[in-house]
């Protein structure tokens, strides 16, 4: 492959992103005139770090504020208060020139492959907007076409379409290619593979990991899907109502959740085929924490702690309080009460078996004893 792509080395110890005590907030208009009648606290104070060659995931429920956090940080959005910093500048005090230099350096996979290309372009117009822009490869356009589209395992022949005559999967690799053309640092990959059917999400997921190795990417990941999430992450951030609430390597998160929420959210991942006494296990297989309630608006997010109002362990301080981020080995957790919850134990509650469940569970039974003898019937059998 030609030198148009090369690997990105660290350069110092400085990290790569920055966010401190973020804030986005949104008008809510209304009424005749069109006045103020809230604010949509969208973001609440989110600080984090991201170094090179590194993936960061932010997880949480919808309308968490996880898409929003990514496009502040990219000044898609202008943040209302906070500062994001790229390599140690200030993106809030660039001009517009300065902005679009770093702009090649910063890029984003959009979730929606259908709705992130433009009908009207082929694909080869797609890709070489963003060079003609910045001025890259001058004099060998086609070339490197050709080549960002043999890195996400596209042929030369597909430039000439346009999207429609492409699968999702193509699609997104298309949006995959175009944000590597500008020679980027950073990716922002907002839920990348959630529009997309699974098989197809494994190829996608392995093509992000493998062009992070080649040329030394780091990705702000932002996705709702915790398997996904355990398999491209380094360190996993958790987000609640605007804030987050934990955040650490992903060993930690996924062994030893401490924050009420995570150990919902990890609760809740499917378990294809649980074995019975995987009921036992920490993780939570085969049980379940039920949050009670609704997630809060946004517009009147309750006081002190936001998950106070869904969280069988609140006390009055989480009313009165707001936690702030407390480090410990390496992991840091928002909660008045994580030591004790994690001493105690009590992480997941046993789910009543529904009606008939009885009954299923005896087929399922007969049906696992039946698989040894018909695996020796040769290859039509059920395994």
């Amino acid at each position: 492959m030609s030198g148009a792509l090369q690997s990105t080395s660290p350069r110092s110890s400085t990290p790569l992103l920055e966010a401190d005590e973020l804030v986005k907030e949104f008008p809510v208009k209304g009424g005749m005139f069109g006045r103020d009648r809230g604010v949509v606290h969208a973001v609440d104070g989110v600080s984090f770090t991201l170094q090179r060659q590194e993936t960061l995931a932010l997880v949480g429920e919808s309308g968490c504020g996880k898409s929003t956090v990514g496009r502040v940080v990219l000044r898609l959005l202008e943040p209302t208060r906070g500062q994001v910093r790229f390599d140690g500048t200030d993106l809030a005090r660039l001009d517009p020139g300065q902005l679009r230099a770093h702009r090649r350096r910063m890029q984003i996979i959009f979730q929606d492959p259908y709705a992130s290309l433009n009908p009207r372009m082929t694909v080869a117009q797609t890709l070489g907007e963003p060079l003609s822009l910045h001025g890259l490869a001058t004099g060998r356009r086609n070339e490197r076409i050709a080549e960002l589209l043999s890195l996400v395992g596209l042929s030369r022949a597909h430039g000439v379409r346009y999207p429609h005559e492409f699968s999702g999967g193509q699609r997104q690799r298309i949006g995959i290619a175009r944000a590597l053309a500008v020679e980027p640092e950073l990716i922002v990959c907002d839920e990348p593979v959630s529009a997309l059917d699974v098989s197809i999400q494994a190829q996608v997921i392995n093509l992000l990991g493998d062009l992070q190795r080649q040329f030394g990417l780091a990705y702000l990941f932002i996705a709702h899907d915790l398997a996904v999430v355990k398999h491209i992450a380094t360190r996993v951030a958790v987000m609640y109502l605007g804030r987050i609430v934990e955040i650490g390597p992903k060993s930690r998160i996924f062994a030893s959740p401490r924050h009420p929420y995570t150990q919902a959210l990890l609760s809740a991942v499917p378990v294809p085929s649980p074995p019975r006494d995987a009921r036992d296990n920490h993780d939570g297989a085969g049980r379940r924490i039920i949050l009670q309630g609704d997630v809060p608006s946004p517009i009147a997010p309750p006081s002190g702690c936001h998950f106070r109002t869904r969280c069988s362990h609140a006390q009055p301080l989480c009313a009165e309080s707001r936690p702030e981020l407390v480090e410990e080995d390496g992991q840091a957790v928002a909660c008045h009460f994580w030591k004790t919850i994690v001493a105690s134990g009590d992480r997941v509650v046993q789910l009543a078996p529904p009606p008939g469940a009885e009954r299923l569970l005896r087929l399922q039974a007969a049906f696992r004893a039946m698989q040894p003898a018909a695996s020796t019937k040769g290859p039509a059998s059920l395994t």
